[in-house]
């Protein structure tokens, strides 16, 4: 085959038509085509990098990856995590990065350039994207809420209120701890169960307010309002990160923390969900299927090096985990640490109570109990497995690695143990402020990304939409914190709950797979990096042909079936704090709220076959027309039917259609160059036997 011709500027700005039943291009401009040149850019590569970077690392990053770490065996699951974002990850998110830069267009409409019958997986991507959007600016005002309350000293949360009826320690907060209470009571003021909505509460519905009204002024003008954020929003975080690194490596029990997070364990691998976690953790690290990698990658020039792009975000990524994870392990290490040294000292305690000429004794202990700081964990521990275990139940084994094991996940981590740490911290306000404020920005720019997964393909697809960037903006986030007040009551923690867990994995993963579909067996793969060596002049290596066939797709209908599976056997449920024993219990959803998980899911997913079913009653309609009506005089532009560029037209005979009848040609997303086009049998017949010149065209 011949080389193709570079592209030049003009040509990378054409369109094909969609939904047509012959490839069309336009030989003059179409009023009804998208209009590329008024498309917004990035004003620069690092500015592109940083909001793909701050929309991939997010809050999941921080209390989410170091989690699993902590309960999956530590570097073991590092390993595997590893081995999935190479060979499932790094592919997905090419592949979107490839899709959204070639065809520049938001997630609707990349997949109903590649056929009008998966236009469906757009809308389910938007869906899913305001699912996410509507639960995650909660945690921003609740973020909001700690970093309003951390301009005082003492900390809130640093020790139980009084009770003053009765002048004494609030029996709640007493039977559980100041963070705890704090953040269920004071914070949350959270009912016992789901099934207890409660009033609202004021105080999160106007931080809620205030996250909303700073999502719609930073995105208000599109990627040029919002990427400007984004070069403090992406940044801060990291170094907050780097500060409390350094900071935390000062503290008794870091080193104790970092080695439980890098012992590996391997025989975790044998374990389904171990694999299961590390999946969906790859999956949702990297943003797949929201629709928001493809909204920001349309934004580039079209030659810009999308694969480079892939593996330095992919890698940024993991190594913010590694990070965050550090830094979480060496948290909870000083915390573990505190809490078994707290535990020799009251064992010492009761030593010294229960024994009133002790030295005599056998099992006494050689060092001073009377000074439980001058003994150290190791001395204690090796007494009471040689001696202290037959003195009964009063004295405890002050084990450390127990304290780790009680990993804490999600709200928990970043709400309760890291505000308990930080209340032992010197000048604690300066570091929880610091802390509250990283939140703050991890969230932001993950829900700019969110928003944009929502806005660009809607301004992208409906031209009246796309005329009122501003009024749709202040609209889709006046209606998020109309509908996120559910999320306010005082039941609302166990509906973000319920969000977080169901509403956006499973329609995400049924996104993915129709993707991965669409690209690999419907457009097909060869012609996919047939495109994707015309945008970035050499052809990516022949591997991802075979990961995207392949690997991904079975990959994802694994997860699928592991997520359903877990789903149907283990049943939904939730985490509830009951206010009377003051501990947290695990609960199953009532009735009614397992029908609102299926809606949600089934509500995300239908956009699939709704929009398949739409475009095969589209196209049998257009059928039924008559054939003989042709093309009305409101038609402007030429029908022409692409031939390969192998099969040269013979300049003295009649141009012949090059495909067979009723075989659709190929479309791509880059027209290529150096093809010939000739005019089809209807309009042939208007053209008279005039012959076509052979001429190259290219987008």
């Amino acid at each position: 085959m011949m080389e193709k011709p570079a592209l030049d500027s003009s040509e990378e700005r054409a369109w094909l038509g969609e939904g047509q039943s012959e490839v069309q291009l336009a030989t003059s401009p179409d009023p009804t085509e998208p209009n590329d040149e008024d498309r917004p850019a990035w004003d620069s590569k690092i500015q592109y990098v940083l909001a793909q970077v701050g929309f991939s690392v997010g809050l999941g990053n921080v209390w989410r990856f170091p989690y699993l770490c902590h309960q999956n065996g530590g570097g073991a699951f590092m390993i595997l995590y590893v081995f999935l974002l190479l060979i499932v990850g790094v592919p997905l998110f090419f592949m979107e990065l490839a899709a959204g830069q070639s065809i520049r267009q938001g997630s609707i409409g990349v997949w109903k350039h590649i056929s009008p019958k998966l236009v469906g997986i757009g809308y389910s991507s938007c869906v899913v994207c305001f699912y996410v959007a509507l639960y995650y600016n909660v945690i921003i005002a609740w973020s909001l809420f700690y970093l309003g309350n951390s301009f005082q000293y003492p900390l809130p949360w640093e020790q139980c209120p009084i009770d003053a009826g009765t002048n004494e320690t609030v029996k709640e907060c007493a039977s559980s701890s100041p963070t705890q209470y704090f953040w269920f009571r004071k914070a949350l003021n959270i009912t016992n169960s789901i099934e207890e909505s409660g009033e609202f509460n004021p105080i999160m519905t106007g931080c809620l307010l205030a996250a909303w009204a700073i999502v719609s002024l930073a995105m208000i003008k599109g990627i040029k309002s919002s990427a400007r954020v984004m070069y403090f929003s992406s940044v801060f975080p990291y170094v907050v990160l780097f500060i409390f690194l350094i900071r935390g490596m000062l503290l008794d029990g870091a080193i104790d923390g970092i080695t439980y997070m890098f012992y590996p364990k391997l025989e975790i691998w044998g374990n389904v969900q171990v694999w299961r976690q590390a999946a969906t953790q790859v999956f949702f690290a990297l943003g797949l299927g929201y629709g928001s990698v493809i909204a920001y990658s349309s934004y580039n020039p079209v030659h810009n090096n999308c694969h480079r792009d892939a593996l330095m975000v992919s890698g940024i990524n993991f190594m913010t985990s590694v990070l965050a994870s550090l830094v979480v392990f060496v948290v909870l290490g000083f915390r573990a640490k505190t809490i078994a040294l707290h535990c020799v000292a009251e064992n010492l305690g009761v030593l010294n109570l229960t024994s009133s000429n002790g030295s005599s004794h056998r099992w006494w202990p050689s060092f001073n109990v009377t000074d439980p700081s001058s003994v150290s964990l190791s001395e204690y521990r090796q007494w009471y497995h040689e001696l202290g275990s037959t003195l009964g139940p009063q004295l405890t084994d002050c084990n450390l690695e127990e304290e780790m094991n009680k990993g804490v996940e999600g709200t928990g981590l970043a709400f309760i143990a890291f505000t308990e740490v930080m209340a032992l911290f010197p000048a604690s306000p300066f570091w929880s402020t610091l802390f509250f404020l990283m939140l703050l920005n991890l969230g932001l720019s993950t829900m700019f990304g969110t928003m944009q997964g929502i806005l660009t393909p809607l301004m992208d697809n409906f031209k009246l939409l796309g005329r009122h960037r501003t009024l749709l903006t202040v609209f889709s986030c006046a209606l998020g914190f109309i509908i996120g007040l559910l999320f306010t009551q005082r039941s609302g923690n166990y509906f973000v709950t319920m969000f977080d867990d169901y509403s956006a994995t499973l329609p995400l993963v049924i996104v993915v797979i129709f993707e991965t579909t669409s690209v690999a067996w419907v457009y097909g793969t060869d012609r996919f990096l047939d495109d994707i060596e015309l945008m970035l002049k050499w052809r990516p290596p022949v591997v991802y042909k075979y990961l995207w066939k392949y690997v991904c797709l079975l990959a994802m209908v694994g997860l699928l079936a592991a997520s359903l599976l877990r789903m149907v056997f283990k049943g939904p449920t939730y985490t509830a704090w009951n206010q009377t024993a003051a501990s947290e219990m695990t609960l199953a959803y009532p009735g009614w709220a397992l029908a609102m998980i299926v809606m949600l899911i089934v509500f995300a997913s239908l956009p699939v076959p709704i929009g398949y079913i739409h475009s095969v009653l589209k196209s049998r309609s257009a059928l039924d027309i008559p054939h003989q009506e042709g093309p009305g005089p409101e038609v402007h532009r030429e029908l022409y039917t692409k031939c390969n560029s192998t099969d040269q037209l013979d300049s003295n005979s009649h141009p012949a259609p090059c495909e067979e009848d009723g075989v659709r040609p190929r479309t791509s997303f880059l027209p290529v160059g150096n093809e010939q086009y000739q005019l089809l049998r209807q309009q042939e017949e208007e053209e008279g036997e005039e012959e076509e010149e052979e001429e190259d065209t290219g987008v």
